[in-house]
């Protein structure tokens, strides 16, 4: 089952609160400003709705996605899961922005994702270097956004 499934994470620490983190997060609306790697999305970040996102890995090729919102908590968690052509089991993304308060004020803000599907091994390397390089692109840029609005 491994075979068929990938998983990338990417975490900074971020100088501010995880309900200032969240509220940059979740200004869809303001994404094409500052966001390099998910360069729009609409929608709201509500359990159940369906958002449209544009991603643009780094040195990879872009796409549009549907997701659906899996589970959203102001200040700690959004997710969602997305799928090729709407298909389960294809390749799935189970995507996850988490906020975690630390104990020095900052908020450690980890990005990850869960592939599974199988279309998993033909896409394994695109994940691992543009995606993941998505991911790192997409966190500095949001702790510069947050620290900018600070």
């Amino acid at each position: 089952m491994g075979f068929f499934t990938e998983d990338l994470e990417a975490e900074i620490d971020i100088e501010a609160t995880p309900d200032e983190v969240w509220q940059a997060l979740t200004a869809f609306e303001a994404f094409g400003e500052w966001n390099p790697f998910l360069t729009s999305i609409e929608g709201n970040a509500v359990k159940g709705e369906t958002l449209k996102v544009r991603f643009e890995p780094p040195g990879g090729k872009g796409a549009n996605m549907r997701p659906t919102v899996t589970q959203a908590e102001p200040g700690r968690v959004l997710a969602w899961l997305g799928r090729l052509f709407g298909i389960p089991g294809l390749f799935d993304g189970a995507h996850r922005f988490a906020m975690d308060a630390q104990p020095d004020g900052r908020t450690r803000f980890v990005q990850s994702e869960h592939f599974s599907g199988l279309f998993v091994p033909l896409l394994r390397r695109s994940l691992r270097s543009h995606t993941l390089a998505g991911f790192k692109a997409m966190n500095q840029a949001l702790a510069n956004r947050v620290r900018a609005s600070a």
